[in-house]
């Protein structure tokens, strides 16, 4: 017997809601009824696709991870065909879902979707910011079709096409002695305190430039939040380094930071979109990267 979209819907239903009881009520059909779809689709592929534990619900197992992410792409795919046969034009309309690395986000998302909203006024995008271990789970999970993010540490399951280069720059109080240079080297701030945005990936990144060189940083504070390293360096706590420099030196307390090229050579970051390999690519997500390449080769 062929699998159906239906059976198909209602697999990515039981796996959100976590029970089968709970889906079936989402879904308004009889909880027999949905048991038996999902047994259907497993005999169909000859897998278990779902661990049933009493009182407590489901869980997914990993041949049943896997199908569910190529299941959310097909039904993204026929969604899809369902607005190309009722319009048999070559708009792009309906929903993706976009992750971004938290950072990312703010700097690029708003004239991105500009962009996009003037030449595909019927696209929504939804943004799913979170650190980098989330937005690769996001879409290794089928959630997301595609993800803005730094190349670091990415996983070998992903495609990606690199966007653009970052350099990365020091951040310091504008009232700082060094604050008039026109270039900093790492070992001059060596014994200098340092402001650590404290994400993952990124914080290893941050320490390996100076490690690079031989050198340990005195790390005074961490934090995940960018904003947060600016207003601490703008009240004169230390210094930080960063790779991407907001338009405005004041800080949301009216601090003032001043940013200045690094003397020695570093590596810089490659900014890139993301996507899982090994499934179809949606006109969507065809249209949302290829803005992307406009945008940043601009």
């Amino acid at each position: 017997m062929a699998i159906t979209l239906k059976q198909l819907r209602y697999l990515v239903q039981v796996a959100e809601s976590g029970s089968i009881s709970l889906a079936a009520r989402q879904l308004f059909i009889s909880q027999p009824a949905l048991s038996a779809a999902i047994s259907q689709l497993e005999d169909h592929f000859g897998l278990a696709l779902l661990i049933r534990h009493h009182a407590r619900g489901i869980s997914l197992t990993p041949s049943g991870a896997k199908i569910l992410a190529h299941t959310r792409r097909l039904l993204d795919h026929a969604d899809e065909l369902d607005s190309l046969g009722r319009e048999l034009g070559n708009s792009v309309r309906g929903e993706i879902l976009v992750g971004c690395f938290s950072t990312l986000a703010p700097f690029f998302m708003p004239k991105l979707l500009n962009t996009l909203q003037k030449f595909y006024p019927e696209l929504q995008v939804q943004l799913i910011e979170g650190v980098l271990d989330q937005v690769q789970n996001a879409l290794l999970s089928g959630h997301t079709e595609l993800a803005l993010v730094y190349n670091i540490d990415l996983d070998r399951q992903l495609i990606v096409e690199p966007m653009t280069q970052v350099q990365p720059y020091v951040v310091l109080p504008t009232t700082h002695s060094l604050a008039k240079q026109p270039t900093i080297s790492l070992s001059a701030l060596e014994n200098e305190p340092m402001i650590l945005l404290d994400l993952p990936h990124s914080r290893e990144y941050f320490r390996s430039l100076f490690s690079d060189a031989g050198l340990d940083p005195t790390i005074r504070h961490r934090t995940q939040s960018f904003e947060l390293v600016r207003g601490l360096v703008g009240k004169g706590h230390g210094y930080s380094i960063l790779n991407l420099q907001p338009q405005s030196s004041q800080t949301y307390d009216g601090g003032r930071v001043t940013y200045i090229p690094i003397k020695s050579s570093t590596r810089s970051l490659t900014i890139a979109i993301a996507r899982p390999a090994g499934l179809p690519v949606t006109r969507r997500a065809e249209v949302f990267t290829d803005a992307c390449r406009r945008f940043f080769k601009n």
